[in-house]
């Protein structure tokens, strides 16, 4: 769960796909006393670059001072803060729950009102997969407590920004 004493922010980080990177982008958040809540990379179309998704906790004054020192890192082409632009938001969770026949139809009944699939079922216990906004993740995570949740993971956000703005 992240942390709420704090504002969240969401930043894209578009960097050379290079050994250290990320331990050089890590440093530039804990030197400014931010946390780090969810980060999600991956190649960016032609392989030589990563797109980073950051969600971090932290005062907002420090936020910008984290932007203008990534943008002084060599391997940093450009960072944005998308926390209150119009980009599109997703997160991915997966969770195993305990059923049994007499309470699996009630927990798939949940699973189908929040979209979820069925990506693995058990005569104990099933795993759902879920994909959304945090919100409808939480949301989900609140109704599906009536069951014994083994296990629960979620992927971080992904963000993208609409039209022809950049991410």
């Amino acid at each position: 769960m992240p942390n709420t004493d704090k504002p969240t922010h969401t930043l894209s980080v578009y960097v050379s796909n290079k050994p250290g990177a990320l331990a050089r982008i890590a440093q530039v958040f804990a030197r400014r006393g931010f946390n780090i809540e969810s980060l999600v990379v991956s190649a960016a179309v032609d392989g030589h670059f990563s797109r980073m998704t950051i969600t971090c906790s932290g005062d907002p004054e420090g936020l910008d001072q984290i932007i203008k020192q990534m943008m002084k890192l060599v391997d940093v082409l450009h960072c944005i803060d998308h926390t209150f632009d119009k980009s599109v938001m997703k997160e991915m969770g997966l969770i195993k729950i305990a059923v049994d026949t007499g309470s699996r139809s009630e927990a798939l009944q949940i699973a189908e009102h929040f979209g979820c699939k069925t990506v693995d079922l058990t005569p104990e216990s099933m795993i759902l997969q879920v994909v959304g906004d945090p919100a409808k993740i939480d949301a989900l995570e609140e109704m599906i407590q009536k069951f014994k949740i083994i296990e629960f993971v979620r992927t971080g956000k992904v963000v993208m920004s609409r039209g022809q703005d950049i991410t």
